[in-house]
């Protein structure tokens, strides 16, 4: 009976060792698949991402072109002593100078102080009173 026994359990291992490779065999196929597909799309990222840097350096060369013409034309800069000289100059308070430039006086006073900066739709509001004078100046506030 033992010899049965032995043999029967060795021929159970062997279809269940037979089933067990069977298996495997199927994961490692898969997972080289997968492995390569990965490799591929690793691939074709890294080429993908050197084209936007490519274009990205076309863009900026070409938008400097652009910036360096539109700074010819018109530039806008803000110099904090600048500013407050043309404050002093108009001879208007900052609550005044803020009302002229649709801000707070806060603001104009956080700008001259180098605190904060404005943004670019005020940096138009501010070159538009750059070219006043003070009678001018003095005529928006009274219509206010």
């Amino acid at each position: 009976m033992s010899t049965f026994a032995n043999q029967l359990k060795s021929e159970i291992a062997r279809i269940a060792k037979k089933e067990n490779k069977a298996e495997n065999a199927a994961l490692k196929k898969a997972s080289t698949q997968y492995r390569s597909e990965i490799a591929a799309l690793k691939r074709r990222l890294a080429a993908l991402e050197s084209m936007v840097g490519k274009i990205g350096k076309q863009a900026a060369k070409a938008g400097a072109e652009v910036v360096t013409a539109e700074d010819d034309e018109k530039s806008l800069r803000f110099r904090v002593a600048g500013f407050a000289s043309l404050r002093k100059k108009l001879g208007v308070s900052a609550n005044e100078m803020g009302a002229l430039l649709g801000v707070s006086g806060q603001s104009v006073y956080k700008w001259e102080q180098g605190k904060a900066k404005p943004r670019a739709s005020q940096m138009n509001a501010i070159a538009a009173v750059r070219k006043l004078g003070k009678k001018q100046v003095a005529e928006l506030l009274a219509a206010e």
